[in-house]
């Protein structure tokens, strides 16, 4: 028996509900269709399904077609994948944002930590070369008032104190963290009209689920898969240049703790 062509709605098979607020396409399913003007729309949910049925005429096409969003990509991988050097490239060639997560969060707190943000082991280190208050000099132009008032400046706030302990330990960011981050690159200026490739984000299934809760759907996710091989020769650089610094700080820091102490006797 031959089936009579379906006419779909404007939006095709993506829900048209999602577009008109979200500027995202996001496949609707058939349990949420319904027909207006012998056209047939589909919707995400039922709660779309129901906004469009009080005011359909604000979610169709009038004069001139429906304006599809721009490309949204979500780059994923490993650490040490690659995924900025392609992202970069990505973004070059097809004139969109390249939004490098890690980075960002880092400039949201930088003003307050007036440095970038280590990992808790690299900190770890950092702390064990601080001198004695005991045996620093008097003379120094850092008083311990001072000290105690830049302390009090650096204060930070629940979700920059998130931000921190993500960028410290990989903790998990909260939705209540990500919902002031991550919708402004589907939904503000100039990301909205222009589009972007996500460098490094979602990170997790609770990431992945975050994104797909709040209508937030990247038109293409890519994940880098490379040989462990490879990822040594591009980290293990790094590191050992990060492990040799740290211990010519060591030594300076001995010396001068010695220096100090010698000081102190006299």
């Amino acid at each position: 028996i031959k089936q009579k062509k379906r006419h779909m709605g404007d939006t095709n098979h993506f829900c048209p509900v999602s577009l008109k607020e979200n500027f995202v396409l996001y496949p609707g399913l058939q349990e949420h269709a319904v027909k207006y003007k012998e056209k047939i729309y589909y919707f995400s949910t039922s709660e779309c399904r129901d906004k469009f049925l009080k005011n359909p005429e604000e979610y169709v096409a009038h004069k001139e077609p429906l304006q599809a969003p721009p490309l949204r990509v979500c780059l994923l991988g490993i650490h040490g994948a690659g995924k900025s050097t392609c992202a970069r490239q990505i973004a070059d060639k097809l004139g969109i944002f390249h939004i490098q997560f890690e980075e960002y969060l880092q400039e949201l707190i930088l003003p307050k930590t007036k440095k970038k943000v280590e990992p808790s082991s690299d900190e770890d280190h950092e702390d064990d070369n601080q001198i004695p208050e005991e045996l620093e000099d008097s003379s120094q132009t850092v008083t311990k008032t001072e000290k105690e008032k830049s302390k009090q400046e650096v204060k930070l706030t629940d979700e920059e104190e998130a931000i921190k302990a993500n960028l410290m330990a990989n903790t998990e960011l909260p939705p209540e963290v990500l919902d002031k981050i991550v919708p402004e690159w589907w939904k503000s200026e100039p990301f909205r009209s222009t589009g972007f490739i996500l460098d490094g984000f979602p990170r997790t299934s609770d990431e992945a689920t975050y994104l797909s809760e709040r209508g937030l759907c990247p038109d293409v996710a890519v994940y880098i898969q490379v040989e462990e091989d490879d990822v040594l020769d591009r980290l293990l650089p790094l590191r050992l240049k990060k492990w040799k610094d740290r211990q010519r700080k060591k030594k300076e820091y001995k010396k001068k703790l010695k220096e100090l102490k010698a000081k102190k006797r006299v």
